[in-house]
C-alpha cells in the first residue's frame, strides 16, 4: 500500500513509516507537510482549529467559518463534506473531529514534533513524494530543502494555484502527480524527477 497523507495526516505517515513501522507501505506521499513549517501558517492554522472550541450550531456556521479562513476558495452549496470533517454532538453542535490536544505541539515524550519529524525524515527508506501547494503559508521551498536534505531520495512536485488544502485547490494537479509517482514504484528507474 501507498500513504497519502496530507498535513496532520502526513505527520502521522512520516512518524508511521520512518520510526514506528519502517517498511509497512510501498510509498509515503506527504501532502503540503514537512519537517520544516512556516510559524505564520501554522498559527493561522491553528487559530482556525482553535477558534469554535465550543463547536458550531450548524453546518451552515462551518461553511461561514471555512469561508472566512479560505476567502480564494468559493463557499460550497453542498456540505455533506462538511460532515466528513465534523461530528454532531448530543448537543446538537458540530465539532471537529480531531483532539484539541495535538495543537499543543508536543508528544508524549515531550520532544516538539519537529524534533520527531525530522528523526522519522531521516529514517525513512520507502520511496517518497512531497507535494506543496505552491502558495502554501505552511511549507516552504526551504522548507522543502530542509526535507530533501534529510530524505535525499524524496521526489518533489510544486502544484501551481494551491495552498495547503492541495486537493481541495488543485485535485486535477494532485491526481496526477500522485498516480505519476505511484506508477514508479516497483521501477527500477526511481530517480527521475517527477514533472509539476
Amino acid at each position: 500500500p501507498v500513504l497519502v497523507g496530507a498535513s496532520m495526516g502526513g505527520m502521522v505517515g512520516l512518524v508511521s513509516e520512518g520510526t514506528l513501522r519502517p517498511g509497512r507501505f510501498q510509498g509515503l506521499v506527504l501532502v503540503d507537510i514537512a519537517t520544516q513549517l512556516e510559524t505564520a501558517g501554522v498559527e493561522r492554522i491553528v487559530g482556525f482549529m482553535s477558534a469554535a472550541p465550543d463547536g458550531f450550531a450548524s453546518l451552515d456556521e462551518a461553511a461561514d467559518a471555512i469561508a472566512a479562513y479560505r476567502p480564494n476558495r468559493p463557499r460550497p452549496s453542498n456540505l455533506d463534506g462538511l460532515r466528513k470533517n465534523l461530528r454532531q454532538g448530543e448537543d446538537g453542535r458540530w465539532r471537529w473531529h480531531w483532539d484539541p490536544a495535538f495543537l499543543s505541539g508536543k508528544s508524549r515524550d515531550g520532544r516538539t514534533d519537529i524534533d520527531t519529524l525530522g528523526d522519522a525524515a531521516r529514517n525513512l527508506t520507502a520511496p517518497t513524494l512531497l507535494v506543496r501547494g505552491r502558495m502554501s503559508d505552511m511549507l516552504s521551498l526551504e522548507g522543502v530543502a530542509t526535507f530533501r536534505e534529510q530524505c535525499p531520495h524524496a521526489h518533489f512536485v510544486d502544484i501551481a494555484d494551491a495552498g495547503h488544502m492541495v486537493v481541495g485547490d488543485r485535485n486535477d494537479a494532485f491526481t496526477a502527480a500522485v498516480v505519476d509517482f505511484v506508477d514508479t514504484l516497483g521501477d527500477d528507474d526511481q530517480d527521475e524527477e517527477l514533472a509539476s
